[in-house]
């Protein structure tokens, strides 16, 4: 593991000085892309990690009289790397618990090595549903929501009787089971689902996609709508609306995102969909900490995934409080159906599957000329009980 300490950035930050760790401290591992495509998100998530933290323990950084020591790896969000940096941690690090990783892939091939070593891995950021279905294991809870909370909340906000939705996704496991997932949840909501639309992941041209789709809906009666769900390059939603839905009397849906992609928003006034989190949605004390100090510290509100860095801090705090231990089997125990509190107000790990319920928010879009990127402006909040999200693992 020599060679890959040369790689791997590690850092005591909280709770000890670099070097300084002793047996007895808590020690936490954070597998993350810090380098790489999901930069961004990994930035977030170690600042909301950090602040969690700090939150959490009232600035003390113990948790049941162990000072907390925070070890951060950087994957790249290669699969290959961030196998090793887990087992590095957990084998040489000794980490009582890690948390990541970024990307959805690297968090599937991080799996096997929580189980391999008995440990906890607590999923943040990554949302790919296998990570708590059909590949999920024991030792894995996940705080961070996965892909059908996300389809599932926006079938529920823009889905009533009279309404019409084609849908718009990338031709890949994402695109196909983020649309399966809102295609039944759109079933109990009355609304119609008219087409489904699957393009290649490297799509930037629309054309034909969106004309099939108009086509589908323009003759159809009452409320349009093309609910679009993609990730990455591309902006099929500004490409969408320079082919003038409008005319048909269609209108545009998405889901959230971080506040830089929420700048192509302010072209979208009054589009509605479903966020995971926007810092000014949740009315609650943690939250009113948590954007004031992020605000202070860095000039700007915290983000999406600053949101999951923090939430993820709160659970660990909470769960080992809760086994007075880290030992695995006594923090599994102290896990399943886990309440916790985060920015965004309750969350429960479900015993079936630990993946964390959780609100979501549905917002309509609106335009501050003074802020960069579009407002998310509360329609209502989605409880945990106004989302039925399914249990895909194999327990």
């Amino acid at each position: 593991m020599t060679i890959l300490r040369t790689i791997f950035l590690t850092g005591t930050l909280i709770g000890a000085a670099a070097g300084a760790a002793h047996a007895d401290d808590l020690k936490v591992a954070l597998i993350y892309g810090k380098t790489g495509p999901l930069e961004a998100y990994a930035k977030q998530t170690e600042i909301g990690l950090r602040m969690g933290f700090e939150y959490a323990t009232k600035n003390t950084m113990t948790v049941d009289g162990r000072k907390i020591v925070i070890i951060t790896k950087d994957d790249q969000g290669k699969p290959d790397l961030s196998k090793a940096a887990l087992a590095e941690a957990y084998q040489d690090d000794k980490a009582d618990i890690a948390i990541g990783t970024t990307s959805s892939a690297a968090a599937l091939a991080d799996l096997p090595v929580a189980e391999e070593n008995k440990k906890i891995l607590i999923v943040e950021p990554a949302v790919a549903d296998q990570i708590t279905g059909e590949k999920w294991n024991k030792y894995i809870f996940r705080t961070a929501r996965n892909s059908s909370q996300d389809a599932i909340a926006n079938a529920v906000a823009i889905g009533k009787p009279g309404v019409t939705i084609a849908t718009l996704a990338q031709d890949y496991a994402f695109g196909r089971d983020g649309v399966a997932a809102f295609k039944d949840a759109l079933a109990k909501t009355g609304a119609t689902l008219a087409t489904e639309e699957y393009v290649p992941t490297n799509t930037t041209d629309f054309t034909a996609a969106a004309q099939r789709l108009f086509d589908a809906l323009k003759d159809k009666p009452g409320r349009k709508i093309i609910w679009v769900i993609w990730a990455g390059a591309g902006d099929p939603l500004t490409k969408l609306q320079d082919m003038d839905p409008k005319r048909y009397g269609i209108e545009l849906s998405t889901g959230g995102n971080i506040l830089p992609a929420l700048a192509a928003y302010k072209r979208l006034p009054d589009m509605e969909g479903a966020t995971y989190y926007y810092y000014a949605i949740p009315k609650n004390r943690i939250n009113d900490w948590f954007v004031a100090e992020h605000q202070k510290r860095f000039n700007a509100p915290p983000d999406f995934f600053t949101a999951g860095g923090f939430a993820a801090a709160m659970a660990v705090v909470t769960a080992v409080e809760k086994a007075k231990s880290t030992d695995t089997e006594k923090l599994i125990t102290a896990m399943e159906g886990l309440e916790f509190d985060t920015p965004k107000g309750k969350m429960v790990f479900r015993k079936e599957d630990h993946q964390a319920l959780q609100s979501m928010y549905h917002f309509k879009v609106k335009v501050d000329p003074n802020l960069a990127w579009a407002v998310n402006e509360p329609v209502r909040e989605l409880k945990i009980e106004d989302m039925t999200i399914p249990i895909k693992n194999k327990r």
